[in-house]
C-alpha cells in the first residue's frame, strides 16, 4: 500500500489492470481490501470502479474540496473530479 492510507479524496496510480498508469481519486471505501475510484472521465461518478488496494499506488496528494464533499454526501460532478486530475497532473510534471 505504500505506506499511504487509503482515504476518501487521496489521489492514486492504477497499478494494474486496463487502466494501468490513470490517475484516480478514491471515492468511496468498501473494506480493507477493496477502495471505489473514479476519474471523472473513463470512470465518472455513476460508475466508480472497483479496485484492490494493492492495485494502486497512492500519492501525497488529497483532492481536498473533493474529500469534503464526498464527507458530507454533497453531489460531485464529473467536471469536478476531471479538474482536480489535471492540476494534480500539472503539478507533477512540474516538479518532476
Amino acid at each position: 500500500m505504500d505506506g499511504l492510507n487509503p482515504a476518501m479524496g487521496r489521489v492514486a496510480f492504477s497499478k494494474a489492470g486496463r487502466d494501468k498508469g490513470k490517475i484516480f481519486i478514491v471515492v468511496g471505501i468498501i473494506n480493507e481490501d477493496f477502495v471505489l475510484i473514479a476519474d471523472g472521465d473513463l470512470r465518472p461518478m455513476e460508475r466508480p470502479k472497483k479496485k484492490r488496494l494493492k492495485h494502486l499506488k497512492y500519492t501525497e496528494f488529497t483532492a481536498g474540496a473533493i474529500a469534503e464533499k464526498l464527507k458530507t454526501g454533497a453531489r460531485l460532478a464529473n467536471a469536478e473530479l476531471r479538474e482536480a486530475i489535471r492540476e494534480i497532473r500539472e503539478s507533477l510534471l512540474q516538479e518532476g
